[in-house]
């Protein structure tokens, strides 16, 4: 019966916390979105729904966007580290906040000024260490994948742990992913005014995402899936904290 109870004070816990990061996750989303319509009532005053062409910024402006940015990936890795103990909940706790925030960020967005219009339509994505641009249903799929797994670690809190192989395959969809996001601005680096206010969005590499995202999955599901399979054979593995 002691041990009962303290399992269910556990879980109770563990959804509690589950509960404050959504929270926090909503609020951070909001702010976002609040600060992203100032910015287009500034830089895109004729048309805030449409992003291209590309509007050249100062370099203090920029500045202060890419120290804005860096804040934000800080604000969620402090929250996430008082949330957590252990580098896998902890990194569990960062990939259900960032993922929940980055999906609620662009609901904020539909909700305050009708945007995105469409499901394939682009966006600037991040800005370190240089424009990211892709369709927002795509970062928004491997926002989905992060908050699904970090909601399950956290939440149901399973035998789990990253290993050569399951680490290995999200650390190089990872790198798919974010090469489909970067490849695009790649040729304006070191370009002119000209050359960035006459970018048109062309096809995404859908290919290069796809590859990526299916080998993200794979890893976060192969640090749960390894642990069944040890569990069927009577070994323990530890658990995610």
């Amino acid at each position: 019966m002691v041990f009962k109870a303290a399992e269910a004070g556990t879980g109770t816990r563990r959804y509690r916390t589950l509960a404050w990061l959504s929270l926090y996750a909503a609020a951070m989303a909001y702010l976002e979105a609040a600060v992203v319509v100032y910015l287009r009532r500034i830089h895109y005053p004729g048309n805030m729904l449409s992003l291209f062409p590309l509007k050249v910024w100062s370099s203090a402006d920029l500045l202060i966007e890419v120290g804005r940015e860096a804040a934000t990936v800080i604000m969620i890795l402090a929250a996430s580290a008082l949330a957590a103990r252990g580098g896998v909940r902890m990194f569990a706790a960062f990939a259900f906040i960032f993922g929940l925030w980055d999906i609620l960020y662009y609901a904020w967005l539909k909700v305050l000024i009708g945007w995105p219009v469409s499901w394939f339509e682009w966006d600037i994505l991040f800005l370190i260490p240089w424009a990211w641009l892709g369709p927002w249903l795509a970062p928004a799929a491997v926002a989905a994948l992060l908050a699904a797994w970090g909601g399950w670690v956290l939440g149901a809190d399973p035998p789990c742990r990253f290993g050569l192989w399951s680490g290995g395959m999200f650390v190089a969809g990872t790198l798919l992913v974010l090469t489909s996001f970067l490849g695009p601005a790649y040729p304006l680096i070191g370009q002119g005014t000209e050359a960035v206010t006459s970018f048109r969005p062309g096809a995404f590499q859908w290919g290069v995402f796809g590859a990526g995202g299916t080998l993200m999955g794979a890893g976060l599901l192969a640090t749960l899936s390894g642990s069944l399979h040890e569990s069927s054979s009577d070994r323990r593995l530890p658990d995610c904290r």
